[in-house]
Parts: structure tokens; sequence; C-alpha cells
């Protein structure tokens, strides 16, 4: 079987961004028997940039409740937190010793990060690629469900991988990226992608009919009508997630509409809004039915750590002996 890894930064609630360009991915490859699947919270990651020490437990697991919630087997993946393993940090470093300074400073997320924040330059974030690389090759996973921004990473991690296999004689995967078909949702606000950062930009799993139609009904618009179809803003995110909530044939009827008699936008934006919550609705159920049982979310998470250190603590292993470090045999006599 082919191995898929993939995460989450631990930022709380799963928007619909998430669920769409995440969690529907992940649930496709959890059922597929080809694939062995690892999902995690990377908390690690989020020392990497500013964040909040006293809600970042409550947000890592707010994101484990909802990978549950939206279906995630922990039968058929191996669901954990990332800091729960700490052979990907040894790995890392492991690693690190193939990556000049050079090419990590010239990464472009890495200059967009010190632009959104310049007095944060640290060592965390310049090694994030580093970390990401050792999350992907503690399990010499081949696929990974990423967006198109995290591209330049997973280069590294291909890079990576080539010269650990070519100067040590290691044997991993170089990972490719899967694409979902909601890979990329635009924000509500028309501008840039649905982001847990820009208020007013997302709709969470956990929004109501009434919050989601109140979200809806902000989304920016035009006359409705023009000679051709908008490839930005908040009419082109209006028509996206009703292709992908209303079905592919909705979205090219409005399209048409949009070219001929013109579109609607409060009607489009009430049925939407019905639609986005019809598939929410049971999400919404599971997640407080598992919320109620007491000490499952711990247990879960606990059990995902164990069998991802099983194998990632033998690649780590595999790898210490190829670099020549020191091996101790338990059964001395």
């Amino acid at each position: 079987m082919k191995r898929v890894f993939s995460g989450t930064r631990p930022t709380g609630k799963l928007h619909l961004g998430n669920y769409l360009g995440g969690v529907r991915g992940y649930l496709e490859l959890a059922e597929n028997p080809q694939f062995e699947t690892i999902y995690m919270v990377m908390d690690l990651h989020a020392v990497t940039t500013p964040f909040d020490k006293n809600s970042l437990a409550q947000n890592t697991k707010d994101v484990i409740l909802d990978y549950l919630a939206s279906g995630l087997d922990p039968e058929k993946s191996i669901i954990t937190v990332q800091s729960l393993v700490p052979e990907h940090t040894y790995l890392a470093h492991l690693i690190s010793s193939t990556v000049t300074v050079a090419r990590m400073l010239h990464l472009p997320t890495y200059k967009e990060k010190i632009k959104q924040y310049p007095k944060e330059a640290t060592m965390a974030l310049l090694n994030y690629p580093v970390l990401m690389a050792a999350d992907i090759l503690a399990y010499k996973a081949e696929l990974v469900p990423v967006g198109v921004d995290q591209e330049p990473h997973l280069e590294v991690a291909r890079e990576i991988a080539r010269k650990m296999n070519e100067k040590y004689g290691t044997n991993f995967p170089e990972p490719k990226r899967f694409a979902t078909k909601g890979e990329y949702i635009p924000s509500l606000t028309g501008e840039g992608k649905m982001s847990k950062s820009v208020e007013g930009s997302y709709i969470n799993l956990t929004d109501s009919l009434e919050e989601i139609r109140a979200k809806l009904a902000r989304v920016p618009t035009d006359s409705g009508s023009g000679t051709t179809v908008p490839q930005e803003g908040g009419v082109f995110t209006l028509l996206l997630l009703s292709g992908l909530f209303l079905g592919d044939d909705v979205k090219k009827e409005l399209e048409a509409q949009y070219t001929s008699s013109g579109i609607r936008y409060k009607e489009l934006k009430d049925r939407l809004a019905e639609a986005i919550f019809e598939e929410l609705k049971p999400i919404q159920e599971r997640r407080k039915e598992i919320e109620s049982r007491k000490g499952y979310l711990e247990d879960v998470i606990l059990d995902g750590a164990k069998k991802a250190r099983k194998i990632a603590s033998e690649i780590l292993e595999e790898t210490r002996e190829k670099m020549g470090f020191i091996r101790l045999v338990e059964s001395r006599k």
C-alpha cells in the first residue's frame, strides 16, 4: 500500500476551506484500500509563528474532534498529534544536514512570513520546511494531500529525500502532492483564500443555518450579469461553492444566467446556505456525540501516537544506521 501523510495546523475548529480542501480528500483516501493514511494536527508548526499558549491544547483537540466528526475513522487511519511523536524532530535534525541555510532563506514562503512577522524571524520559522519534510519522510509517505501553496515545501522534501538516498543509501520516496476537487476555497470577502486569520472570510463547520446565511449575505456581488463570468471576487466564490454544494450542472446554469438573464443573488445565497448546512448538520451532530464520550478523544490521540511511533521509530533507526550512528542491540550476552 502507498502511505499518505497530511496534517492541519491547530487553528481551532475547522472551517469550510479546511473541510473541502483537506478533509474531503482525507476521507476519499482513507476509504481506498490501496492507501495507508496518517493524519495529524501539526502543533509543532504552530510555534514557527506567534501563537497563544493558553489556547494551543484546546485548538489542537478541536481539530481532531472535527476530523472525527467529519467521518475520519481511527480504525482506518492513524489520527494523532505531531508533538506526541518525537521521532519527527529527531529525524528533522538528521536530514537538516543536507540542506543549506541559503536554500531556506530563498524560499518564497519564508520571505512572505518575514514580511508578515518582521520581528519573528526565528530558527523555528527557518526550519519549518525541514520539519515538514521530516513529518513526511518519517513514514516514507508517497502522497501528501495539501494545497498548491505548499508545493515549495514539498519540493524541499523531495530534494532532501534525493540527497539522503544518494549520500547515505536510504530509500525515501519523493513525495507528491495529492490535489482534491476543492483544494482552493476562496474567501467570502472576495480576496484571497478562506482563512481563520481573516475575519469574515470563512464558514465554520459548527456554524448554524442562520450564521451561514448571515455570512453569505455579506459576500460582495455585482449587478448579477455581465459579458464574461468573473474569475475572482465574491461572485466567483459564490459560483465555486455552488458547484461544490449544488452540483456542477447548477454552476453551469448559473454561469449561463450571468451572461444572459442575470443571477438573483438573494435567492442563490439562501439556496446555497441551506445546501451547505445540510452537509454540515450531520457533522455537527456527530461532533456533539463524540464530545459526550468522556475520554474518547484522548484515547484516539494516544492510540494514534503509539501507531505512528511504531512506524516512525523503525524508519528513524534505519536512517541512523545508514548514517553511521552507534546501534545498541537490545539482547546482549
